[in-house]
């Protein structure tokens, strides 16, 4: 996960339920267009389960040079060997992440609507922080609110990566890649269909608003 200039990418963040034929669906994403990173998200599932479905999305991702980040659980990340680990504010700091994982680990923080949190992150040893929800979420319910201004800001005075996250969808994203979001987490908007004309449909939307040289 590396942040190019003047270059949106996307990450996609797992729906909760990841059995069944969702390795196929992850493979047909993965092979529309180029997608940074994968976040694995399983609620209330335990580790050795959790390790059993993440396995051969793991595989698919490594395949396809996709980052595939844990959410949540810094030992998940370790048992798997994961690329990364998404901590929200309650699972953890970045500095126990990197103990942990490594110093190649890509460890990204929750900041929600606060500078002041995406800016403790960056000093703790965040290599990435993500704002949202900017728009309603049919993934996962948030009472925060953040604005375009608040990337614009990031992107002036940060040299760290942010995601936006949050309801986002091809229609809706062009404000978000202008104001300089690095990357754009995306859940519903990919799952909820087809998701290899969806993740297309993210690409020409992003080219569509990338600021011009």
């Amino acid at each position: 996960m590396t942040d190019t200039p003047h270059s949106t990418q996307l990450y996609l963040i797992s729906p909760l339920d990841v059995g069944g034929g969702f390795p196929d669906r992850l493979a047909r994403a993965l092979d529309a267009d180029e997608v940074a990173a994968f976040q694995f998200r399983v609620k209330d599932v335990d580790q050795h389960d959790a390790a059993r479905l993440a396995a051969p999305l793991q595989e698919i991702c490594a395949a396809h040079d996709c980052a595939f980040i844990v959410n949540d659980s810094i030992a998940l990340a370790k048992r798997l060997g994961a690329d990364g680990v998404h901590l929200g504010q309650s699972d953890g700091s970045p500095k126990e992440a990197r103990e942990a994982l490594g110093r190649e680990a890509q460890i990204g923080v929750t900041c929600h609507a606060s500078r002041h949190l995406a800016l403790e992150a960056g000093e703790a040893g965040a290599d990435y922080v993500a704002f949202g929800s900017f728009f309603p979420s049919e993934t996962k319910a948030s009472e925060h609110r953040p604005d375009l201004e608040l990337l614009a800001w990031w992107q002036a005075v940060v040299e760290i990566p942010c995601v936006a996250i949050g309801g986002i969808t091809p229609e809706n994203c062009g404000p978000l890649v202008a104001a300089g979001a690095d990357f754009l987490a995306v859940s519903h908007a990919i799952w909820g269909g087809d998701e290899g004309e969806a993740v297309r449909a993210f690409h020409r939307a992003i080219a569509a608003a990338a600021p011009k040289d």
